[in-house]
């Protein structure tokens, strides 16, 4: 694809214009990409109706259409994300060590930027600002890959962020998008050694396997988010509830929500009658025999039950369906989220110090809450700014990605003489 040849070129010439830069001058060209947004969002909010217009007339279920849903509020929230990205101290040419070693010379290990990143991703347009905004601040130049579903948007977002990019005297050949829809071109991306330093995919498990089998460069592997939230009997009940409603209901589509919650035994009268009415209309549950018995006379609310497969254990429905298990343990609840979970993010809601410190330290996940909602994990919540999305790998960066994901190091050797015998 030639197209995409003369971007990854384009690509390449820019990062080298773009890692000298200093925070002034990258600051001041994210403040006008943020300012183009503002300015373009009539534009920015035409295309979107397009292609919710698009996803919806081709049957696309109303979870994951939000997912692509901008409007007013949500543009101010990329703005939002573009300034706080700002806000923050750059990690290039941080200082992250210094020793000297026996023989006199001085070692320095300092950040560096990760070179040219590419981005695979689903749904969502405001990846496109916060990865755009991410790569800039990280001296990255970045290649954006959304997918046909968002492409109206996502063109609107891009020319927009160059146009401020060059406005505030930056450089706008460092992001760029593929907008060509064809699904060979993602192909093309994950064979291009020598042009692209990195990539992440960011969607569902489909995408993210493409990905991680047909690369030949470097992948910083997200996960899906087949997430668990685990009831001890000492819990708030009342509380418990309304955490496991914002964890089902605020969004279901994203992979933060949860999708299998654990019931310990002697928690089941307490929390399931007042757990099925408040989702009742707006969720179905999927239960074992011993969950779907507990519901009792609260069943009469409306509720939608229906009995749990083994397939429901390892499903990510991003959709308003919540799987219920009993278990009789702390050690048993481990057990299930570790055999079936993504080590995305996972919860325990408990007033016993033992249980949620015996939780923390044996679930393997890149976030383990205590007594709060996994819909916290989150690049913005966490005080990033935007994210590149949630890193469920185990190393060099895990669970919500900012700025110090697309950095490397280099190691600085000073001398006065020295030579290796």
């Amino acid at each position: 694809m030639d197209v995409l040849q003369d971007l990854f070129a384009s690509l390449k010439r820019a990062q080298t214009r773009l890692a000298p830069e200093n925070a002034a001058a990258k600051n001041k060209a994210l403040s006008a990409a943020a300012a183009a947004i503002d300015r373009d969002r009539a534009a920015i909010l035409a295309a979107n109706a397009r292609d919710v217009e698009k996803a919806r007339s081709g049957g696309m279920k109303e979870s994951l259409i939000d997912r692509l849903f901008l409007d007013n509020q949500r543009i101010n929230g990329i703005i939002e994300g573009i300034e706080t990205v700002i806000r923050q101290e750059d990690p290039i040419g941080k200082l992250r060590a210094g020793w000297t070693l026996p023989n006199g010379l001085f070692v320095e290990q300092i950040s560096v930027p990760m070179g040219v990143a590419a981005i695979i991703y689903e749904s969502r347009p405001n990846v496109t600002a916060d990865c755009a905004a991410l790569a800039y601040k990280a001296g990255c130049s970045i290649l954006l890959r959304g997918s046909s579903s968002a492409l109206e948007s996502n063109k609107a977002l891009v020319a927009s962020i160059k146009s401020g990019l060059a406005d505030g005297g930056g450089i706008a050949d460092a992001v760029a998008l593929a907008d060509s829809g064809n699904r060979d071109e993602i192909d093309e991306i994950l064979t291009a050694r020598g042009w692209i330093d990195v990539v992440l995919p960011r969607g569902g498990k489909d995408l993210i396997r493409r990905v991680v089998q047909n690369a030949r460069i470097p992948v910083i592997e997200t996960g899906e988010g087949n997430c668990h939230i685990y009831v001890e009997p000492s819990a708030d009940m009342d509380k418990a509830v309304e955490i496991i409603a914002n964890a089902k209901l605020q969004k279901p589509g994203v992979c933060n929500a949860v999708e299998t919650l654990l019931i310990h035994r002697d928690a089941l009268a307490a929390l399931m009658p007042p757990l099925a009415v408040r989702l009742a209309g707006k969720a179905e549950l999927r239960c074992d025999a011993e969950s779907k018995a507990a519901v009792g006379t609260a069943a009469e609310c409306g509720i939608v039950l229906k009995d749990a497969a083994e397939e429901d254990w390892e499903t990510e429905f991003l959709d308003y369906i919540l799987a219920v298990k009993t278990v009789d343990s702390c050690g048993e609840a481990i057990a299930h989220i570790n055999r079936y979970g993504t080590r995305h993010s996972e919860a325990i809601l408990t007033n016993d110090l033992q249980s949620a410190e015996q939780f923390r330290m044996g679930v393997d996940a890149a976030c383990v809450y205590v007594n709060a909602s996994t819909r916290f994990t989150d690049g913005s919540v966490f005080g990033f700014g935007a994210e590149l999305g949630i890193s469920t790998q185990k190393f060099h960066t895990r669970g919500p990605m900012g700025l110090e994901a697309l950095t490397t190091i280099k190691y600085l050797v000073s001398g006065s003489g020295q030579v290796r015998e």
